[in-house]
């Protein structure tokens, strides 16, 4: 049963803020909703036909839970994971269950143990194989953080092994291969029956390094702030792909990176903080609490050229909490436009995890200035709270920024508080809309109606108003005859 969300929170988060408290009550419902998936993993694998998940799969996948039991020391076999205190290692094994890109992962799992079509179709049998077969890597990492030693059996898939938190591991064959682990005294040695073994040192936190060449690590930026957690930079999971999801349909697909693409991301997130910081201090707690970790993606074909407003692309997942997906950052400051962009859009789907906040329909028949087609009052709501949080980012950066930027700073301001107002009357007028949400979208029309104690000066306003004219009278324009009146 989810906590109960109090009025406070809903009106921290409306106004695209959140306390250190609201923000550990989105986290903590999150991850558990992470454990409570890992463990439905393991029940519809025990309940799978045969002909779904063989006993020699599922033998595989007890062994598996086993390990992670050991390394989290809070797992038992038998019930269901929570959180709580465990014993030594429980904080570093736990950190690689609660992982992001852990949640699509399991969701991979459930869909393939449940199948649409008994026997399943061969490439469905073969994803669910592969799957479950990440089990056994995801349990040995977990172990080896929390420095239990082990011996198991993990298997590289069209000649890739994937090691969560260390890095990957090039077998140079195809189909499966058989990789047998042996972890002990802080470093992994990778055996196959027909190639030298290959040992992998591992790093504090994240990371782990090897003199072999078919050995690739996996990389994290520094701590945003001095003495938070390193935050990976993941391209090399194999669950980061983001498929058939049509709020996605345009974005570009992850990419790995090579010495030079890291050190332009390095450049941008070395001076995120500070410019998080230059649009309210807590946009930097913000971030520390929520990012877990940054998945690279490729640049979008159609992308200007180098510069604040590149065309660059990012988005959240709902099932990977925590995680950001962005093309190459131009930018501090674009890097942290696009974190608070993106956080409240991570904020908000938490938040609605925890309670109904309205009960609309998936009709797409709204105006939304900053996209060309009609949106569901969803998509309207979470476009219209990712840009409040970017008015407010704008405004402070506005009223603390040094000359050089402050008008660059003003325009953004201005646009993005004209898109809010223009979506304000929909939200705010809406009949669906629960008790919670109510609370919420009213806190929503408060923090747009504070803002107008610093106004932008004129001629960015009246810029503004201009383009969102002109994005309303196109949106009009490509609308057939019989769809709905602006927002009504």
């Amino acid at each position: 049963m989810s906590p109960e969300v109090r009025d406070r929170a809903l009106v921290e988060l409306g106004r695209s803020e959140g306390s250190a408290d609201t923000l550990a009550l989105l986290v903590r419902d999150q991850d558990t909703r992470r454990l409570l998936l890992l463990r439905a993993v393991l029940d519809a694998a025990r309940a799978a036909e045969p002909a779904v998940c063989p006993p020699a799969e599922k033998a595989r996948l007890r062994d598996d839970w086993a390990l992670l039991a050991q390394a989290d020391g809070t797992v038992p076999a038998d019930r269901a994971c929570g959180s709580g205190d465990g014993g030594p290692g429980v904080s570093s094994a736990r950190t690689r269950l609660l992982y992001p890109l852990t949640g699509p992962w399991t969701l991979t799992c459930l869909r393939g143990l449940d199948p649409a079509e008994r026997p399943p179709a061969p490439e469905d049998a073969r994803e669910l194989r592969r799957a479950l077969a990440h089990f056994s890597a995801l349990a040995a990492a977990a172990a080896a953080r929390a420095g239990i030693p082990f011996t198991t059996e993990l298997t590289a898939h069209d000649g890739v092994l994937h090691l969560p938190s260390f890095g990957t591991l090039d077998t140079g064959t195809t189909g499966d291969t058989v990789v047998r682990a042996i972890h002990a005294r802080n470093r992994i040695t990778l055996r196959r029956s027909d190639a030298p073994d290959v040992t992998v040192f591992l790093e504090h936190g994240f990371g782990a390094w090897s003199g072999a060449r078919c050995w690739t690590a996996a990389h994290a930026l520094p701590g945003l702030v001095p003495g938070a957690p390193p935050v990976p930079l993941d391209d090399l999971a194999p669950y980061r792909s983001i498929r058939d999801d049509p709020r996605h349909r345009a974005l570009s697909a992850p990419t790995t990176l090579d010495d030079a693409e890291r050190k332009r991301w390095l450049q941008a997130w070395s001076g995120t903080a500070a410019a998080l910081r230059s649009g309210g201090g807590r946009r930097v707690t913000e971030a520390r609490t929520l990012l877990r970790c940054l998945v690279p993606l490729e640049m979008p074909p159609d992308a200007a050229g180098p510069g604040e407003n590149d065309g660059g692309c990012s988005a959240t997942r709902r099932d990977a909490f925590g995680a950001l997906l962005c093309s190459t950052p131009p930018s501090p400051v674009a890097f942290a436009a696009t974190l608070v962009h993106e956080l409240q859009h991570a904020k908000l789907a938490a938040l609605s995890d925890l309670t109904t906040l309205h009960r609309a329909g998936p009709e797409a028949r709204y105006f939304a200035p900053w996209r060309p087609d009609p949106r569901p009052f969803d998509g309207l709501l979470q476009g219209a709270y990712a840009h409040l949080g970017l008015a407010d980012f704008f405004q402070r950066r506005a009223l603390t920024a040094d000359p050089v930027h402050r008008e660059s700073a003003w325009a953004q301001h201005a646009r993005y508080r004209a898109q809010v107002g223009a979506t304000l009357p929909a939200l705010v007028g809406a009949p669906h809309l629960t008790v919670p949400g109510r609370r919420f979208v009213d806190a929503m029309a408060a923090a747009y109606e504070d803002m107008a104690a610093h106004p932008a000066p004129r001629g960015h306003t009246v810029r503004a108003q201009a383009y969102l004219k002109a994005a309303r009278t196109l949106w009009t324009r490509r609308q057939a005859p019989s769809a709905p009146r602006l927002n009504e």
